[in-house]
């Protein structure tokens, strides 16, 4: 009995749990994934450009050549002196192109005077032009266009027809623009522009 005492306390110390013998030291605590980054701002859209204004008075003239009805070239920045007059028309021989050509043909005298030099301008050939010219006696020459120098002076063009818009030049500027035309009154508008 004694034996069995003594055996007792020792069988108790050896039932105790104790810690594992091949146990791992605790796991350090995983580190915080580092927050997400913002997303960044979405892109503005780019500004539109602003619309050309037309061309105006004050305005740098446009540095073009102009084929003549005859093939020479009349090159606008080599008259920087002088007041060179350029009107875009829609069509030889119609009936207001012909008024205004006339105006200005009836007017001539008076605006070579005050040192105009007039330059019409439409898409039509050289050979319609030149029987434009000689059909109603026109003093001055013809620019052919292929819808180049129109788009040079903002002229807007349907088909191949340029409309109607005239601009006197002068030292590399534009003096004056008329974007609305009455064909029997342009040439006085563009003498009484020369004379100011």
């Amino acid at each position: 009995m004694r034996r069995l005492l003594l055996c007792l306390p020792l069988a108790l110390i050896a039932c105790k749990p104790s810690a594992p013998v091949d146990s791992a030291p605790p796991a350090k605590a995983a580190p915080k994934p580092a927050p997400a980054a913002k997303p960044a701002p979405a892109a503005k859209p780019a500004p539109k450009p602003a619309a050309k204004s037309p061309l105006a008075a004050g305005d740098p003239a446009p540095q073009v050549s102009l084929t003549l009805q005859d093939g020479t070239q009349f090159v606008l920045s080599e008259h920087p002196e002088a007041f060179v007059f350029v009107y875009f028309y829609p069509k030889d021989d119609t009936p207001g192109c012909t008024v205004e050509a006339q105006g200005l043909r009836d007017n001539y005298e008076a605006l070579t005077g005050a040192g105009v030099t007039v330059i019409g301008v439409s898409m039509q050939d050289a050979a319609s032009h030149q029987a434009f010219i000689d059909a109603h006696k026109l003093p001055f020459s013809l620019a052919v266009d292929d819808g180049t120098v129109a788009q040079a002076f903002d002229v807007p063009v349907r088909g191949e027809y340029a409309a109607r818009h005239s601009f006197l030049l002068k030292a590399g500027k534009v003096v004056q623009a008329w974007r609305t035309v009455d064909p029997a009154k342009h040439a006085a508008e563009v003498l009484g522009a020369a004379k100011r």
